[in-house]
């Protein structure tokens, strides 16, 4: 129930007993050799991990079949790229002129053709579910924690004091019938080590996508439901729970009217430990200038895109840059990147230009800033899509393979790890899980590979079940 077997060097035993004895074996993939071999990442202190949400088609995107029937290589072409020998999808044009900046891993694997138990699974870097697992409209408290709750976990008294180690933006991955995809909060891990979540996004019905480039899946118009691409933001604090911070006036005059409190309080040893945090946070005139990312600059706006995509990972670098350690970008909500219909028009009109335009930004300006070498970037969605193009001329859920893409950090821009087969279904070469992906990001961020955590009823479990990527370094 959430302790596999580990190996020692006299035999095999319980990861409950490593556990407590201060250590823990690693269930590693084929990897591990080599990987002993050559260190993992190194350079990095902090983590962007941008979440696709919904499912990005890897044959449409970076791992294109152009010698494959019709109906799996589907309509786009793929691109010559920066790197030899690497193409990537015509849709994607910017990211082609940068493919010496990142890698690419063609072979990952989410085990579940599921949103809930495929998101659970990547979420939470766990390819197990917790015992009494269910899906429901809201998160569960016996739902596995979420990587950026692990991470304020183990990062707790590490770094600024009056900063969280991680933080989510700019709202939570919910499906369209508001119900909220599982591994995002602190689960079995208690309420005191959640992240702090910023649900900042305008409110905009069903629209998915870069909003207020909205979109439908199935129509070809839908308006964005608000003048501005966020709004005042739901903080969701440790131990408190979502709290709107008082009158629903703009951020920059919430912050303000937050810092006139604590000019009041004679003594902020008597104010809550999490509420002096929250009022820390906001008072930082580096986190005010990440969350103001609408009123920046006209040349930056501009490169980034007026738009969710861009601006909320223009606000993520902010806060790193802040000094947050780990920041979750979640790009869509409405399971934005889910294409079971229209994927081609979607993606051609209304996904790939806004990540195209973003992400080749938020790269530019790490490397610029020479923070691309201290910050590990991952961007990859839950599962990949199917081979086949079904009747709606959409791609459906496809778990067994999909590709992530990795820069800064130390990764060798240009590589690429693992391969897919003919068609794009299954892993040929270099098999990789979504537990791979989390032990990359922890490794990153200096936490020992046998660290630990334990649960509300003080059951230990390990935070890294595989073996980081090496290859990319």
């Amino acid at each position: 129930m959430g302790h596999a077997a580990a190996r020692s060097n006299g035999g095999w035993t319980s990861r409950r007993t490593v556990l407590k004895a201060g250590s823990a074996g690693l269930l590693g993939s084929s990897l591990i050799d080599q990987g002993r071999a050559n260190p993992a990442a190194g350079n990095a202190k902090s983590v962007l991990f941008v979440f696709l949400t919904g499912g990005i088609s890897q044959h449409d995107s970076f791992d294109m079949k152009p010698d494959a029937p019709a109906d799996v290589r589907g309509e786009f072409h793929p691109i010559l790229t920066a790197t030899a020998g690497t193409s990537i999808c015509e849709h994607l044009p910017l990211l082609a002129q940068r493919t010496n900046d990142y890698a690419l891993v063609r072979s990952v694997a989410s085990n579940s053709n599921a949103h809930e138990v495929a998101c659970h699974m990547l979420l939470t870097g766990r390819l197990d579910l917790p015992p009494g697992f269910t899906t429901g409209s809201a998160p569960s408290p016996n739902e596995w924690p979420s990587i950026p709750s692990q991470v304020t976990y183990a990062l707790h008294g590490r770094g600024n004091p009056s900063l969280p180690p991680a933080v989510v933006l700019p709202q939570p991955s919910v499906n369209e019938a508001a119900r909220f995809r599982p591994g995002q909060y602190a689960g079995r891990l208690g309420k005191k080590w959640e992240a702090w979540h910023v649900d900042i996004a305008a409110k905009c019905a069903l629209g998915n996508g870069a909003c207020p480039h909205c979109f439908r899946f199935d129509e070809d118009h839908f308006e964005h439901g608000s003048p501005t691409v966020f709004s005042t933001p739901m903080l969701t604090l440790p131990e408190g729970g979502p709290h709107r911070l008082g009158r629903r006036i703009d951020l920059l005059g919430e912050i303000e009217l937050q810092q006139r409190g604590v000019r009041q309080v004679a003594n902020l040893r008597e104010v809550d430990a999490y509420r002096e945090q929250a009022i820390s946070v906001l008072a930082d005139p580096k986190v005010r200038r990440a969350f103001d990312v609408e009123n920046a600059d006209a040349e930056t706006v501009d490169r980034y895109g007026r738009n969710k995509f861009g601006l909320s990972l223009l606000m993520g670098q902010r806060l790193l840059e802040a000094g947050v350690r780990f920041v979750q970008v979640n790009l869509g909500k409405n399971s934005s990147w889910d294409t079971h219909r229209r994927n081609f028009v979607n993606l051609k009109r209304n996904l790939l230009p806004y990540l195209d335009q973003s992400l080749s930004a938020l790269l530019d300006d790490l490397n610029a800033s020479g923070r691309l070498k201290e910050t590990l970037v991952l961007v990859t969605g839950e599962f990949g899509r199917t081979p086949r193009i079904n009747k709606d001329a959409g791609r459906d859920h496809w778990g067994p393979v999909m590709t992530s893409l990795f820069a800064g950090g130390g990764v060798r821009g240009g590589n690429v790890i693992g391969a897919s087969d003919g068609i794009g279904a299954y892993a040929v070469e270099d098999p990789l899980t979504v537990e791979n992906l989390a032990a990359t990001m922890y490794d990153a961020l200096g936490i020992p590979e046998h660290q630990s955590w334990s649960d509300v009823d003080g059951r230990p479990y390990e935070m890294r079940r595989a073996e980081p990527i090496h290859q990319l370094f």
